[in-house]
């Protein structure tokens, strides 16, 4: 018998080589797992399958103990949407017990068995009997939610639209501008349906930058969450090109917005069946919404400007969304602004080197182009389409689609800032 023993840092260097496997796992929908495992080594990735993101909707119970604690104790509980049982025994034993189980068992539950003998008679043996899956450990957190995803996702439903979240590491530093002209970029240079949702309703300025006047807008949906589906959302969207629409914000003081936590999910899941890109613009402030939709996020890009204000906060966000997004690659960068006259800046480099996250795209200082831009409620492209900054914009919405790579760059050895910033505090 293999060793038992769950090594958790095993586990987690595991999970950066399967962060491609994960990023294309669907979320699971609102259903109640139990799982009875006998061993650490098959507990530990289900426990961890249970904080990642795309099992948000789903509540997830881990117990210690096999198959005979879940007949235990479903003679006196009732059964969940999926059971989850590790069992050492061999076949025959399995099988007897697995009959037994199913006395006390709901017909509409389903079950995963997560074994250890590798025998093809066994496995068809489980499904002939009504098992949803057999599988054999070692396991890890992916085969978890791949598993689940593949019982309970239907793979013939539309395909769920890919959300881009743009958040600045300050106010001021031209994530918006960014966000929308790579929607634009994107709908344009891909023929690809896009959506752009500007969730600052107070000050947003996506209806400016597209030179839009709606009537309703993304305030609409959001104080009336019982009305969302997609004809709702359809009335909403305001055309910005043939395929660029936009959930425009109010940008109006005469109410306040405050949220909860959960006030955009909705939204977002019903504009993500509605597009296959969805970029959410995301305004500079930290709340249990802004979290909560960062933290769904398929991507994240984080735009900041060489200063160390800007740098302290883009540690803290990449640091935090680690924590909230462990099977998920980092945030991607972009320094803006770069340049200034006669302003100290902190080099490319040197701003990456504490971050450990190499720079998506540096766009320099342009006020000409940027301004001309913002003031007659145009996209870059269309104001001067051979502009290098244009063609770096075109790179970036090549990355977030996936349709090119994001080269490493060799660090230079500059010392860590981030004990000037400890000073500072």
């Amino acid at each position: 018998m293999e060793n038992l023993a769950y090594d958790p840092d095993l586990e987690s260097a595991a999970s950066t080589q399967d962060v491609a496997a994960m990023s294309a796992l669907r979320p699971v929908p609102r259903i109640s797992i139990q799982a009875f495992c006998e061993t650490e080594s098959v507990a530990g990735p289900i426990e961890r399958a249970g904080e990642d993101r795309r099992m948000a909707k789903a509540h997830l119970k881990v117990h210690m103990g096999g198959v005979p604690t879940a007949i235990e104790f479903y003679h006196s509980a009732p059964t969940p949407n999926l059971v989850i049982l590790e069992s050492r025994s061999e076949p025959k034993a399995l099988l007897a017990s697995l009959r037994e189980l199913s006395e006390v068992c709901d017909p509409s539950t389903k079950v995963v068995i997560i074994g250890h003998y590798n025998d093809v008679g066994l496995y068809r043996e489980l499904i002939r009997s009504g098992i949803s899956e057999y599988v054999v450990a070692p396991i890890s957190m992916v085969d978890v939610v791949s598993v689940i995803t593949s019982i309970f996702v239907d793979p013939d439903a539309e395909p769920i639209g890919r959300s881009i979240a743009f958040i600045g590491a300050k106010g001021g530093v031209g994530s918006s501008t960014i966000a929308h002209n790579v929607a634009w970029s994107m709908s344009t240079l891909f023929s690809s349906e896009v959506m752009v949702a500007d969730l600052d309703l107070a000050f947003g300025t996506a209806n400016i930058n597209f030179d839009q006047d709606p009537a309703q807008g993304i305030a609409e949906a959001v104080f009336s969450p019982e009305r969302i589906d997609e004809v709702y959302l359809d009335r909403l969207l305001a055309q910005c090109a043939e395929r660029l629409s936009l959930l425009a914000a109010p940008s109006t003081l005469d109410r306040v917005y405050d949220f909860d936590s959960e006030a955009f999910s909705q939204l977002i899941d019903t504009a993500q069946r509605s597009a296959p890109l969805l970029v959410l613009d995301v305004p500079h402030i930290w709340s249990g919404w802004s979290k909560n939709t960062l933290m769904k996020a398929d991507e994240i890009v984080i735009t900041a400007t060489p200063e160390l204000a800007n740098l302290r906060n883009t540690k803290n966000l990449i640091d935090m969304l680690a924590k909230l997004r462990p099977n998920d690659a980092a945030p991607k960068l972009i320094l803006n602004q770069v340049g200034v006259p006669k302003r100290p800046e902190i080099s490319a480099a040197d701003f990456a080197e504490p971050l450990g996250v190499t720079p998506m795209a540096v766009i320099p200082f342009e006020p000409q182009l940027f301004g001309n831009a913002a003031n007659n409620g145009r996209m870059l492209g269309e104001m001067d389409a051979k502009n290098p900054i244009v063609q770096t914009i075109s790179e970036i919405s090549h990355v977030l689609t996936g349709r090119s790579e994001l080269k490493s760059k060799k660090k230079a050895g500059f010392g860590s800032l981030l004990d000037r910033l400890k000073l500072k505090k």
